[in-house]
Formats: structure tokens, sequence, C-alpha cells
């Protein structure tokens, strides 16, 4: 095959589909990727036809042009799809599995990855521990919002669904494992949520909305979500979380008024590093959930904080915020002897168990994030819609294995 197609960062505010390389098993020189990777030769890797690709936030943040992504970067690490080539040192993944691809890239045989801490592998960028497809500085791999794309260390990496049939019927909540859901849940496994718990999770966005069906699944007695955005809120509402509108100021009242008390037991941070003031047409305040959170979890709570954060923000309010350095209120976490938990979700470490719940019917994950199929083609319109706060969560068709599951717009 000569051609395949996928969505490329242009410029702030724009993407286009492109016509791009068919991907083989070797890393190729191109846009971000890292020097000391051209030339990477992948025997470990696979082919794979993708069927089920999603936008996520942290694809919008540099589509907003709030990193250094650079023109024609390829977007998507959130991959689902079909094997259908395998380099020769492969051994257990055959062609046609439908596999789950984690964002998360990892080598399988360094210290980290050894220690189950795939976000954080050493040997797959050379520029700082950790990588993902079509992301900037993550050593430069293809990104998988795409028709086809190549996926290194295959053996160790995919999870591979033994009933294809299964995997297929469930394939538009099977898609939501290699980010989201496992996100969300790391942030509930990060702030401590068990049965019984009261949990506050800030952000009603996708990851917002895995986290709160996560507490769920893990027996929280009440999952609080706040956000500024009304719609977000009443999909928060469909699956029956409680609700907080920050439009309306500081939560802490509102968290009173549904549990008596203005803190809760488990916190989790599902909105990162472009967060507002709690308020109507409040400006940005990077440091605002962080904070909050400090403010509303009980002395000895745990913090749970997936939501993204980068070390260079060309767009933040000041230059503190253009380098990652945010005010935080670190003296209120220290007196209330809070834990925090930072940085990407080892998907690994929860994947397979989230898989069961899926196939077993023990969570509606794509229901709950309010999944969207549209086409490849379609992308651009999906981020355009995204970032003006549409609370969908955007999944691209390829291929047609989707088509079940399409819904009018």
């Amino acid at each position: 095959m000569s051609g395949n197609r996928a969505v490329a960062y242009i410029e702030p505010g724009v993407v286009e589909v492109q016509t791009i390389d068919y991907p083989d098993l070797e890393v190729h020189d191109g846009p971000g990727v890292d020097p000391q990777n051209v030339g990477r030769e992948c025997r470990h890797g696979v082919i794979v036809k993708v069927l089920a690709s999603n936008i996520c936030g942290s694809d919008q943040h540099m589509v907003r042009g709030r990193t250094t992504a650079p023109s024609d970067l390829v977007l998507g690490h959130e991959i689902t799809g079909e094997v259908i080539e395998t380099g020769p040192d492969v051994e257990y993944i055959h062609t046609g599995d439908i596999v789950s691809v984690p964002f998360n890239i990892a080598c399988g045989r360094c210290r980290n990855c050894k220690e189950r801490k795939t976000g954080i592998c050493l040997n797959v960028n050379p520029a700082r521990p950790g990588s993902a497809y079509g992301y900037v500085d993550m050593g430069g791999w293809v990104g998988g919002q795409a028709e086809y794309v190549m996926v290194p260390y295959a053996d160790f990496n995919l999870l591979r669904f033994r009933d294809r049939d299964q995997a297929l019927d469930k394939l538009l909540d099977l898609t939501m494992l290699s980010d989201i859901f496992p996100t969300g849940y790391h942030g509930c496994i990060s702030a401590g949520v068990g049965p019984g718990s009261t949990v506050y999770i800030a952000g009603a966005g996708p990851v917002g909305l895995a986290a709160a069906a996560s507490a769920q699944l893990l027996g929280a007695a009440v999952v609080i979500v706040g956000d500024l955005n009304d719609q977000r809120l009443a999909q928060a509402r469909s699956f029956g979380c409680e609700t907080i509108d920050l439009k309306r100021g500081a939560p802490g009242e509102q968290i009173e008024d549904i549990v008596g008390e203005p803190e809760v037991d488990a916190a989790v941070d599902a909105v990162g590093f472009e967060a507002r003031g709690h308020a109507k047409d409040a400006g940005e305040a990077p440091a605002k959930v962080l904070n909050t959170l400090m403010e509303v979890a009980r002395a000895g709570a745990s913090l749970g904080i997936p939501g993204l954060y980068v070390t260079e923000d060309p767009g933040g309010v000041d230059s503190d915020a253009q380098t990652g350095s945010l005010k935080m209120r670190l003296g209120l976490g220290w007196a209330k002897s809070h834990s925090f938990t930072t940085g990407q979700c080892p998907v690994m470490r929860y994947h397979r168990q989230l898989a069961m719940a899926i196939l077993h019917d023990r969570v509606q994950i794509a229901k709950a994030v309010n999944a969207q199929v549209i086409s490849l083609e379609d992308a651009p319109r999906g981020y355009a819609e995204f970032d003006k706060g549409a609370s969908r969560k955007y999944v691209l068709n390829p291929h047609g294995a989707l088509d079940r599951f399409k819904m009018a717009a």
C-alpha cells in the first residue's frame, strides 16, 4: 500500500486530513521526531489497521497552540485496531488480532517498565522518560488518527481481545481503554476512592466523566462533578452523578449542600493546566483546580491528578505559567497531610481488568462520556466542536468498523 489518510496539526486552531506514508517497521524522520529515534528499527513492532481512534483533550491542547507541537504532526494516541502485519521478532500477537493500544509506548525491558511504570519508560523517548503516539516531545512516534499505524514492542504493549466478534460488538466501549478510561480510573485509584467514598471530580470533560464512571465502579457513595459547562454537567447527571456549577463560585458550600460538610474523602483533577476561575466568564487560572482540591479534600486525603500539566505553554497567562510553574498553596496541602499523584496513567496497570468490566457489562463507558462516531474526514469538525465545549467524546471511524454505532450529529 502506498498511502495512509491521517489527521495532522497545522497551526493553532487548524487540523487537516492528509495523505502520509503507509507505515513500516522503522521510525522515519518527520515532524516532531527526535533525531536519535530516526532510523530506529522495530522488528518487535506490528502494523495496525485502525478501527477506532479518539480525539482527546490532550490533543486539543496542542491544536489550541498551547504546546510547542510542530506543523504537520500527525495526531492521535487513543488507538484500537486489527493487526495486519507483524515484525519478525513478534511472538504472541498475530495477524487478525483485535487489540487495544495503550497510549504509553513502553519497551517492557527498562527498570520503570519492569516496575509497571509504563508511563515513564526509559527507552522509547531520547528526550525524557515517557512516550506516546502523535504527541509533542514524546519521541516522534507517528499518531494513530489515521488509517494505519505502527506499534512497537507489540508483545508487551498490546492488549489482545480473545473473542474477535465480542470485541467488535463492544468496540465503541473498548476504544476508551487506550487512554481516558484507565486515566480516569487511575485518578480515582490515586485519590483513594473506594466503597462508601465521597468524591469530588473537577472537570466534566471526557476524562472527568470517565473518572466519575470509575468512581461508581469502585463503589463510591457520592460522586460530585464540577464544571463551568452546563451541557457537560447535564451529561454527568445522566448517569447518576451529583453536579456543581462552578459559575456560582467555589465548590465548598455546594459540596456541603450535597454531603453535609464542605469536604470530601477523595478529589480528582481532570482539568489540567488550562483551568479557569470559579465564576461566569472567569479567566484562566492554571493552579485554580489544584488549590481548590486542597481546600475541599479532607485532612489525610489523597489527590489524583490525571489532568495534563506541561513544561512549556506558549499561551500561558504569565511567564511562570509558560514554563509550568504554578502558584500552588503547597502549605495548605502540607498542613492537611495530602498525598499527590501526578503524571501519565500507566495504562497497562488497569486496562485488562477494565476490559473485563466492559465485556461483562459492569460499566457503559461510551455512554458515560457520550461517545460520538464521526468519519476520519470529519476530524476537523470534531476538533472545532470539542474546542467550543461540546459534551461529546469524538471517535474516528477510518474503516467503517463503527458504522453500527453511528448516531445523529
